[in-house]
């Protein structure tokens, strides 16, 4: 071997690899980002969660138990006004747990003999596993905490805090992956197959010979959608099947809701494909920024990640994300067994994405012709 050709050889290879700023770019700031981001996100503490609470006996004692959790990191306070609105607020995901205070519990705490404690329900969402158990641990801290204070340190009764896990009540993990999964694999692979696949066909003129026929940029666009749409549409309901037969895990509410939406996710995630491969000049460059992509959707759409554990700005973030509103419809429907009107707000911002995207794919091909 030769040491002065290795040297030559290697020098040539730096110097196009700093040539690309592109390549240079994703070299050195995608490891420094996920390092980052992981450090935020990768996090099943309790913090700022939102806890539904229906304080059924208003008196000082059970104000000052919601002021002493409401005073804690742990917990953000919502008050509510009754059951149903407690259940709707667990059912759509928008709040973490729920806490019920009994009429007579201040009585109890004033005459606690250790007999007949005073009594806290606590009602949590199970479909979050490890999050929903360090919720309970918290809650169950906390109330600990402020009921020898109330009740009085000599008593041997405290407060009792009776659970009970919604949704998920052996705290299995699958569900919870299972659902993010779909969000995940037609959020990544429909977007890295389009951009490659119409990047290729650039490069051999294949693309270009469309765009010189009499159809139109919406033709064009559809053209190639539908096919590849039509073939990840088996693959969704094949994974549904296969994560039924072999994980046990089948959507708790209605199945045909579930398919068209993602259905329709899955044609919106082939339009960013498009959209990516019009900035793309070869297939190695699509599956770069594809993967990109990919690496902030792993992170911030809660497909792995409570999003509620991630600090408030992270949060905000989330929203500006496509797969962060298919993964909550999709965990709604499998988990919650949610019924459509809960799901309409997600609903109105992946319409919102669907019509932006759209948009964007047919002025890519209008801007190529």
């Amino acid at each position: 071997m030769s040491w002065r050709r290795l040297r030559t050889l290697v020098q040539r290879e730096v110097r196009a690899t700093f040539r690309d700023p592109f390549t240079v770019a994703v070299l050195i700031t995608v490891p420094l980002a996920a390092l980052l981001t992981f450090g935020f996100v990768l996090s099943t503490e309790v913090n700022e969660l939102p806890l539904a609470v229906l304080d059924a006996d208003d008196t000082p004692a059970s104000r000052r138990l919601l002021a002493d959790i409401d005073a804690s990191d742990a917990f953000r306070v919502e008050p509510v006004r009754n059951r149903a609105e407690l259940e709707r607020g667990l059912v759509r995901g928008r709040t973490t747990a729920a806490v019920v205070i009994p009429p007579g519990f201040g009585r109890r705490a004033e005459r606690s003999d250790g007999v007949r404690p005073p009594e806290v329900q606590l009602s949590y969402d199970g479909a979050e596993a490890v999050l929903a158990g360090n919720a309970e641990g918290a809650l169950r801290a906390l109330v600990g905490a402020s009921g020898a204070a109330l009740v009085g340190a000599g008593s041997a009764g405290g407060i009792a805090l009776t659970t009970r896990a919604l949704f998920n009540p052996t705290l299995d993990g699958r569900p919870f992956m299972v659902a993010g999964v779909f969000g995940f694999v037609l959020s990544f692979l429909t977007t890295l197959i389009t951009a490659v696949t119409i990047v290729n066909e650039r490069l051999t003129g294949t693309f270009d010979q469309l765009q010189v026929t009499p159809a139109t940029a919406i033709e064009i666009v559809l053209g190639k959608l539908l096919p590849l749409g039509a073939v990840f549409s088996l693959d969704l309901l094949l994974m549904m099947v296969l994560a039924g037969i072999v994980l046990g895990v089948w959507p708790q509410g209605n199945v045909v809701v579930f398919l068209l939406v993602s259905m329709g996710y899955v044609f919106m995630s082939l339009a960013l494909g498009l959209v990516i491969s019009a900035s793309s000049v070869t297939a190695a460059e699509a599956v770069q920024k594809t993967v990109m992509f990919s690496i902030p959707l792993v992170q911030l759409s809660g497909f792995a990640f409570p999003i509620r554990s991630m600090p408030t700005i992270l949060q905000w973030l989330t929203e500006v994300f496509p797969a962060t509103h298919y993964i909550r419809i999709t965990r709604a429907i499998y988990i919650r067994a949610a019924a459509l009107d809960t799901l309409l707000p997600e609903l109105l911002w992946l319409a919102v994405f669907a019509a932006l995207l759209a948009w964007l794919a047919v002025r890519t091909v209008e801007a190529r012709a």
